[in-house]
């Protein structure tokens, strides 16, 4: 069971992408990190998304102990914003689709919406202002009753946002929705550490013990160096959570890498498990490339191998804590 990766310190977790609608990268990405040892799986709340993790996790050839989760957000959470390109200031310099790294802007310089991530990259490097992010909103109502019957291991709420009341409301039609893991998402962006704790003890608590994840994370989609400062944010989070005493699982997540789990034992953090979207992906993108990659057992086998030391050495750190 999920939870008994989480109190064992076993659980490593795949992001995806809470935008990542790309079914055929998410077939891909499930496929490589459940081979390398990844127990844990976190995709866009999209029916078609969920099938292609399916289908990837049949393809590895694991099915114990391999759990999917699915990822909702909130207006203003930078995890379900999208790149809008105006036609009218655009160039055409190309600055935005040489700095994508999620390779979300075609030749022509339009966004590809299925790959767009909402890291906002793209807007921060153009000269002319021409881009902006929106939130893509969707109505739990509609998406997850079919998403559940399919089947999935946990939801996970991208609360990042200082609207208290659409953050409880939202948190509360989730609780009825749902009635196994769940999982809240914050970071120190927006609310100070006091009143985000209490926030989220005020969640935790509507629910029984232990029955929801806290991840705690650094800045969103910032995990593409592997370096000790691009996690320092992460790991003070989660020490936070950790010294708040709420009764729930701590995973650690948003710019973590190699060093993550690194830091928290020699800090003496203890998480239950490490999330790692950016640095992830970045580490396997060549072979993602490979159309036929899951037939491709040569170059499968090598992404496996690369993904694997990733994977390892979270999980051992953890354990060693």
């Amino acid at each position: 069971m999920l939870k008994d990766i989480l109190e064992e310190k076993k659980c490593f977790k795949l992001v995806c992408g809470a935008g990542n609608e790309d079914v055929k990268e998410v077939e891909k990405l499930t496929a490589i990190y459940s081979k390398a040892g990844c127990n844990f799986f976190d995709v866009c709340a999209n029916i078609d998304v969920v099938k292609a993790a399916k289908r990837g996790l049949e393809k590895a050839g694991i099915k114990k102990d391999r759990y999917l989760c699915v990822s909702v957000g909130i207006a203003g959470d930078p995890h379900i914003t999208k790149a809008i390109i105006d036609d009218n200031k655009c160039i055409k310099c190309g600055n935005c689709k040489e700095i994508c790294p999620h390779g979300a802007i075609s030749d022509d310089i339009s966004i590809i919406k299925e790959r767009c991530l909402g890291c906002g990259q793209c807007k921060e490097n153009c000269p002319t202002n021409a881009i902006e992010m929106k939130s893509v909103l969707k109505d739990y109502n509609e998406i997850l009753p079919e998403i559940i019957k399919e089947g999935i291991d946990c939801i996970e709420f991208h609360a990042i946002s200082e609207n208290k009341k659409d953050v409880f409301e939202k948190w509360e039609l989730l609780n009825k929705l749902y009635d196994g893991m769940l999982c809240i998402s914050v970071d120190r962006s927006g609310l100070g550490d006091k009143e985000l704790i209490n926030q989220v003890k005020e969640m935790v608590e509507k629910r029984k013990p232990y029955t929801t994840i806290v991840q705690a994370d650094g800045v969103a989609m910032s995990g593409s160096n592997d370096e000790y400062g691009t996690t320092l944010q992460a790991v003070a989070t989660a020490q936070m959570f950790q010294n708040s005493k709420i009764q729930s699982y701590i995973m650690m997540s948003g710019g973590t890498n190699t060093k993550s789990t690194e830091l928290t034992k020699l800090f003496g953090i203890k998480i239950n498990a490490l999330a790692v979207g950016s640095y992830a992906r970045k580490i396997v993108k060549d072979f993602l490339l490979i159309d036929n990659l899951l037939d491709d057992e040569p170059h499968f086998n090598k992404a496996v191998e690369i993904a694997k030391n990733l994977v390892q050495t979270s999980i051992e750190n953890m354990q060693n804590d």
